[in-house]
C-alpha cells in the first residue's frame, strides 16, 4: 500500500487556499467537515509547500487547558524560536500575546504567516476563554497585519458553525472564507485509488464507496492487489480491522454524549425509506424535549451523517430524514450484531462474500446506493440534462389503515422549471435491470398514483438511475424515458 503524500482532487478547496494565500489582506477562514475527511492533509500539503512562518497546533481531544497551552508553546518554540524553550502560559490572551510579539519580532515584513488552529472546538475546554481570546487578537492586532491567514479547522461541525461561522459577538461577519470539506465523489475516490496503486473497476470501485462513503482516511487503508470484497473483508471483518472500533471513536470525537446521537441515527436507519420527524421523536425517548433532538439532529446533518428533506407538496407532513453515510449503514447492519465474535476470534474468511449472496445484503445494498446517489445528484441531473433549477426531492403516499388505494414510493424526483417532472427510480442490481409486465404494471401504477395524489398538471417523464443500466424489453422501451448508468456518476 503505498502511502497518500500528495493532495489529491480538491480542486475547489485548493483554488480557495491559493486566493486565499496570495492575497494581500489578512484572511480568516473557517474549514469544517466530518472527522477522516481529510481537512489537516488539505491544509498542511498545501501550505508546506509555499514560502511562509507555517504555525500549526492541533487541540487534544478530551484534553485539559493545560495540556492544549503546553502543545501551543511547543509549537511557538518549534516555528518562531529554533526549538529554544518557550515559557508555557497560563492563558490564552498570554498564549495569542506572545504569539503576536513573535510574529511581529521574528518574521520579516515580506515574508507571510499562516496560523492554522487545528480541531480548534477540542482547543476551547470549558471556562478557556479561548474564544474571547480570538476574537480580541484578531480584531485588535491580527486584522491589522496582512501577512497573517488565520485557519480555523475542526471536525465537530456544528461548533464550528456556531461559534465562528455564525458568531454573534466579536467575530460576527469576520469570516473571508468558509470551507466545507465532505467526503469525496466516486471520480475522486477513483483517482484517490489509483494513485495508491489500487486497480479496481467502476462497479467494484462504487461498490467500495458504498462501504467508505469517499472518505479519504478510509481509502487510503485500502490495500493493492485485493477485489473490493476482499478489501471490504479485511477493514470490517477481521479481528483487527478498522472499522470494528472507528464507529465509537467517530462520534465520540463529534459529539458529547455521543450514544445519544447514536441511537437517533440508529432509529433512522431502522426506517428503509426514512423516517418523519413525528415518529422519530415518539421513538426516541432516551432524549427529553422536542428542542434538544431537533439540535441533535440539525448537528448530525451538518456532520453529514443524515440528511433531511420535505416530501414534494407534503410541507404540512413535516420533515422526513434518511441516513446517508455509508459507513454508519455498513456497522450498524453488519458489524454491530457480530461485534463480539470479531472482537474475540474474528470470522472465517469468505465472510463478506457469503454474506453478498443473501437477501439481506441485497435490501442493504439497494439503501447504501441510495446513499451513494443522494451525493451524487449534479452528476444525475447532469445525464439528465436537466438545467441547474431543477429542485431534487422525494415523495411517498401511505394510506390510511383500511384504504383501498395503494400506497408510493418516490426514491427522487427533480421538479423542473419547464413544466415537467422527472421521477427516478433508484435501482442496485449485479446486472442491467429488466424490466418485465409485473414491474411495468407496479412503475404504471406509481405514476398514476403519484398524479392523482400531488393533483400536479406537469408533465412527467421516468428515468432509472441503475448501476448496471438497463435491458431493453417491449416494456422498459414504452415506459422508461433516460437511463442513468454508473459510468454517468463518475
Amino acid at each position: 500500500m503505498k502511502k497518500r503524500t500528495e493532495v489529491v482532487g480538491r480542486q475547489e478547496e485548493r483554488c480557495i487556499l491559493e486566493k486565499c494565500f496570495q492575497s494581500n489582506s489578512p484572511e480568516f477562514i473557517a474549514i469544517y467537515g466530518r472527522r477522516r475527511v481529510g481537512k489537516t492533509h488539505l491544509v498542511k500539503k498545501f501550505f508546506r509547500k509555499k514560502s511562509c512562518y507555517f504555525f500549526s497546533v492541533t487541540g487534544i481531544h478530551k484534553g485539559s487547558m493545560k495540556q492544549q497551552l503546553t502543545e501551543f508553546s511547543k509549537e511557538m518554540s518549534n516555528v518562531f524560536f529554533h526549538g529554544a524553550r518557550v515559557k508555557g502560559e497560563i492563558s490564552w490572551f498570554d498564549a495569542f500575546g506572545l504569539l503576536t510579539q513573535s510574529i511581529q519580532g521574528q518574521v520579516p515584513k515580506n515574508k507571510k504567516v499562516v496560523l492554522f488552529f487545528d480541531e480548534f472546538p477540542w482547543m476551547a475546554t470549558p471556562r478557556s476563554k479561548l474564544l474571547q481570546a480570538l476574537e480580541y487578537y484578531w480584531n485588535q492586532k491580527w486584522s491589522e497585519d496582512s501577512r497573517i491567514k488565520l485557519i480555523i479547522c475542526g471536525s465537530a461541525a456544528s461548533w464550528i458553525i456556531k461559534n465562528i461561522i455564525n458568531n454573534k459577538g466579536g467575530l460576527h461577519n469576520r469570516l473571508t472564507r468558509t470551507i466545507l470539506l465532505e467526503p469525496m465523489n466516486l471520480r475522486d475516490s477513483k483517482s484517490l485509488l489509483q494513485s495508491m496503486g489500487v486497480k479496481l473497476n467502476n462497479q467494484q470501485l462504487a461498490q467500495l464507496y458504498m462501504v467508505t462513503g469517499g472518505v479519504p482516511y478510509y481509502l487510503s487503508q485500502v490495500p493493492v492487489g485485493l477485489s473490493e470484497t476482499q478489501i471490504v473483508e479485511k477493514l470490517a471483518f477481521t479481528k483487527n480491522g478498522l472499522f470494528l472500533t472507528e464507529f465509537e471513536k467517530l462520534y465520540s470525537s463529534l459529539f458529547d454524549k455521543a450514544e445519544l446521537y447514536i441511537d437517533i441515527v440508529r432509529a433512522i436507519a431502522s426506517q428503509r425509506y426514512g423516517i418523519d420527524q413525528k415518529t422519530l421523536f415518539k421513538k426516541i425517548k432516551s432524549v427529553s424535549g422536542g428542542g434538544t433532538i431537533s439540535k441533535k439532529l440539525k448537528e448530525l446533518e451538518e456532520s453529514g451523517f443524515i440528511i433531511s428533506f420535505i416530501s414534494f407538496q407534503n410541507r404540512k407532513k413535516g420533515i422526513y430524514y434518511k441516513v446517508i453515510d455509508e459507513f454508519t449503514l455498513l456497522y450498524l447492519y453488519w458489524i454491530e450484531p457480530i461485534k463480539l465474535t470479531l472482537s474475540k476470534k474474528g470470522l472465517r474468511k469468505g465472510y463478506w462474500d457469503k454474506t453478498r449472496q443473501t437477501s439481506s445484503w441485497s435490501s442493504w445494498s439497494g439503501y447504501a446506493y441510495e446513499a451513494l446517489c443522494y451525493k451524487h445528484l449534479f452528476q444525475i441531473s447532469t445525464a439528465l440534462e436537466l438545467s441547474p433549477t431543477a429542485l431534487p426531492s422525494t415523495w411517498r403516499y401511505s394510506p390510511k389503515k383500511g384504504a383501498e388505494d395503494s400506497g408510493a414510493q418516490i426514491d427522487l424526483l427533480f421538479d423542473r422549471d419547464d413544466n415537467a417532472i422527472t421521477i427516478c427510480e433508484i435501482k442496485f442490481t449485479k446486472t442491467p435491470l429488466v424490466i418485465d409486465k409485473d414491474y411495468a404494471k407496479k412503475i404504471q401504477k406509481k405514476m398514476e398514483v403519484f398524479q392523482k395524489k400531488t393533483k400536479t398538471e406537469k408533465q412527467l417523464f421516468f428515468a432509472i438511475v441503475s448501476a448496471n443500466g438497463l435491458k431493453k424489453t417491449m416494456y422498459s422501451e414504452e415506459l422508461i424515458d433516460a437511463v442513468v448508468t454508473l459510468s454517468d456518476l463518475f
